[in-house]
């Protein structure tokens, strides 16, 4: 073999080589960065979503984010709570919490409806229009359900806290049943004016809610199975 030549080959070989690397790598890198990227989850809510009478920090969103890394999952969870916000006002804000691009949307909203006795048929109809635009939009949603005051009466409890489970089953979405669990009426759990939880109350709810939050996100996660061929 004459020297040139076979360097020659060997030089054109490695040349080749390295193009080819340099070609793949910006879709590597790409790769690489949605795997690490996090997953946006957006808290559409009320007062009980923005953290009313609390920090930032206390609010739960923030609270839920950092139970979430406690556990090594990187998510990012965005804080959409404005309070005294009702149903109607969820869904005026859908198309602006959309321009955040998240991956999930977990709705927390209703409970200032029943605090104005706003009748259930709209608070249903609301939600079932907030829960169409995000799954149009090719979000992933979430349902966190509330319970009406027993004040009202049998009949408007009834027609109330059946609704989201209705809304559920309609559109196919996984339904936390009362986002209060384990707070409502506890007053060591609930700041002065009994309805909105304080800091250890947060921390309540996200203990409470955080295994249907890590199922869920274990579920969005999964790939895609095509059915088995007969």
């Amino acid at each position: 073999m004459i020297l040139e030549t076979g360097y020659g080959r060997f030089a054109a070989a490695v040349n080749s080589l390295l193009v080819t690397i340099l070609l793949c790598l910006p879709a590597a890198m790409t790769m690489a960065q949605a795997q690490t990227a996090p997953t946006k989850l957006a808290v559409l809510g009320d007062s009980l979503a923005a953290g009313y009478g609390l920090r930032p920090a206390q609010a739960f969103p923030a609270r839920l984010e950092a139970a979430l890394k406690a556990q090594g999952r990187n998510v990012t969870v965005v804080n959409h709570g404005v309070s005294g916000d009702t149903t109607a006002g969820g869904l005026e804000r859908v198309d602006w919490m959309l321009g955040d691009k998240p991956a999930i949307v977990l709705v927390e909203l209703g409970a200032n409806d029943a605090l104005r006795a706003i009748d259930p048929a709209v608070t249903k109809r609301n939600l079932d229009a907030i829960i169409t635009k995000l799954q149009q939009a090719g979000v992933t949603v979430w349902l966190a359900g509330m319970l009406a005051p027993r004040n009202f009466g049998p009949d408007y409890a009834r027609q109330f806290d059946g609704l989201y489970r209705r809304l559920a089953d309609k559109h196919g979405v996984v339904l936390y049943p009362f986002f209060l669990d384990g707070v409502a009426q506890e007053p060591a759990l609930n700041q002065a004016d009994g309805i909105h939880p304080n800091a250890k109350g947060v921390d309540v709810i996200v203990a409470r809610i955080l295994p249907f939050v890590t199922t869920a996100l274990d579920k969005h996660a999964a790939p895609v199975r095509s059915p088995a061929r007969p």
